[in-house]
């Protein structure tokens, strides 16, 4: 029974944690695309200010364009960093050490299971209730002093 629960506890904890990440990914890609979006607007606007300073040698719509390309792409730097840095949560970080820990615990229980089951099955009737009681209490009384 605590094998099926370790196991349950496991795929819950893995379960959280791809919708975390999930939820991480897209809002990175949302921060992209923004930040994409504001790139384009720059390129566009170095296009216009370059069209500006071959057709006229004039400084004030060349420097207006200049501004707004500028703007736009202090915009897209911070809204690009934004993205980049978007690291997992505690939650996320906590439901990875909660499944590996379920995963763990049910590797220890699959290798006593394993190991136990041979040796009660040589025994007596008597020994094995002998046996059985020796190993769950070494394996109750063994994880807590563990903790």
């Amino acid at each position: 029974m605590r094998t099926i629960r370790l196991a349950r506890v496991a795929a819950q904890a893995e379960l959280l944690r791809l919708r975390r990440l999930v939820r991480r990914q897209a809002v990175r890609a949302m921060l992209g695309a923004v930040a994409g979006v504001f790139l384009l607007g720059c390129l566009a606007w170095l296009h216009v200010a370059g069209y500006f300073a071959l057709r006229r040698a004039g400084i004030l719509p060349l420097w207006d364009s200049l501004i707004v390309a500028g703007v736009d792409a202090a915009i897209a730097l911070v809204i690009g960093l934004l993205a980049l840095r978007n690291r997992p949560g505690r939650v996320e970080r906590e439901a990875l050490e909660v499944r590996m820990t379920a995963q763990r615990q049910l590797a220890e229980a699959a290798a006593i299971s394993a190991v136990v089951t041979p040796l009660l099955r040589s025994r007596g009737l008597r020994r094995l209730y002998d046996a059985a009681f020796a190993a769950l209490t070494a394996r109750l009384f063994g994880g807590r002093a563990r903790r």
